[in-house]
């Protein structure tokens, strides 16, 4: 019953059991005890702590920001670093053997992209039914000057094929090497990405709606799912139990376009086609927050808290990204100058949470702004052929990813 506006204190404790469990598996068990769900072998460099990475921005320190008048003076924005950008690959799934599956899109829109949570894999999904994964280093290798007219790096180390209409979303288990992915086809899939010769999913949950996204809670023992029906799905991944919210006071009027956990699981928020963002606790499922009309009359698009859960950044069809406090519901930041009205577009910050990047679908570019002034810093072109549809970053260094309508994926990392 603690009250929202309380202030959280560190996450020590999830920090401790998280060292804990990894130091576990690299002394003990080097792989998954045969009583769970995933029964593969596990790298013991997986899913260990990453190593310290910059400290996240402190929004208590700056919070006078927020409410003053000081984000207006110019000079008071950072400078987000010059990038170097590839196209690595594209999806272009072929059917040799069998027609295209209903559903099948010809366009091979990549669709969704996700990063492991130590950076060190990446994952696309495409409407053309396929998942790829990368290992990250191979990419910065692909990259290399020197590698221009040297021996081909292949940065995809794996290709999935088992969903029958296009992926919506995807997501990487906190500590094994499991990547679900969510889609069209009413299915959440699970790949265990170890097993280099694996093409299927070696789970499969079939839900009763569309999946639009999906979430893993930080424990790895739930998943959300976010689908055509109002309220997100949690499932028990050891038992593929659905639980649904059993005493809703109000709920949207719309499907969920994106659901994200915190970086405790304590809550999660959702992102709604009715343009409301809903705060949700982490252990009972009962709506504790909702921001209605929090992009008017459009959709909202994403949502995802900081790393301290006291703010949410929203973006919406009404071509805004929001930052709200999470205790209050207030509207804190507005970050103007990047038209978003027909696709799906992410509002993502960066890894230090110093810089907010979104698309702008009609001039084909990445804006970013400062997160403390709101001030928009740059506008780079994609090098997409039409607008992205997705943009992730990754969670520990200066590196991001846009996937597009013109089905390739570029990587984007600091020159």
């Amino acid at each position: 019953m603690t009250p929202l506006n309380v202030e959280f204190p560190p996450n020590k404790l999830l920090e401790l059991v998280a060292k804990g469990l990894a130091v576990e598996k690299d002394e003990m068990l080097r792989g998954v005890s045969s009583t769970t769900l995933f029964e593969s072998s596990i790298p013991s460099a997986y899913g260990s702590v990453p190593a310290p990475r910059v400290v996240s921005l402190d929004f208590r320190v700056t919070k006078f920001l927020f409410n003053s008048a000081v984000h207006n003076v110019k000079g008071a924005s950072k400078s987000f670093p010059k990038h170097e950008t590839r196209h690595i690959s594209e999806h272009k799934m072929k059917y040799a053997k069998e027609p295209p599956p209903p559903g099948f899109c010809k366009k091979n829109v990549a669709r969704c992209a996700r990063f492991s949570p130590d950076g060190r894999f990446l994952a696309t999904g495409s409407a053309d039914t396929s998942i790829k994964l990368f290992e990250v280093s191979k990419v910065k290798q692909m990259m290399l000057p020197d590698q221009r007219d040297g021996a081909p790096v292949r940065p995809v180390v794996q290709t999935f094929y088992d969903h029958l209409q296009p992926i919506n979303d995807l997501d990487f288990h906190p500590h094994n090497t499991i990547l679900i992915s969510g889609a069209k086809d009413r299915t959440i899939k699970f790949f265990d990405f170890s097993k280099t010769v694996a093409r299927k999913a070696f789970k499969i949950i079939q839900d009763t709606h569309n999946v639009r996204s999906v979430s893993f809670h930080p424990s790895g023992e739930f998943l959300l799912a976010g689908t055509d029906h109002p309220i997100a799905h949690l499932y028990d991944v050891n038992t593929f139990q659905c639980y649904l919210s059993a005493n809703v006071q109000e709920t949207s009027n719309g499907a969920i376009n994106q659901v994200r956990y915190s970086s405790t699981g304590g809550i999660y928020v959702t992102a709604s086609k009715d343009g409301a963002i809903r705060l949700w606790d982490g252990v009972t499922s009962q709506c504790v927050r909702s921001i209605l009309s929090a992009h008017g009359t459009a959709e909202a698009t994403s949502a995802s808290f900081t790393k301290d859960q006291k703010y949410v950044l929203s973006s919406g069809k009404d071509s805004m990204v929001n930052l709200w406090e999470v205790g209050t519901g207030r509207l804190v930041k507005q970050y103007s100058g990047a038209t978003h009205t027909q696709l799906r577009s992410q509002a993502v910050f960066s890894e230090t949470e110093e810089f907010v990047l979104s698309i702008d679908e009609l001039s084909n570019e990445i804006v970013i702004w400062d997160t403390l002034t709101a001030e928009k810093i740059a506008r780079w072109p994609s090098n997409h052929v039409g607008s992205p549809r997705w943009l992730e970053h990754s969670p520990v260094e200066a590196s991001f990813v846009t996937s597009g309508t013109d089905r390739s994926i570029r990587f984007w990392k600091e020159a």
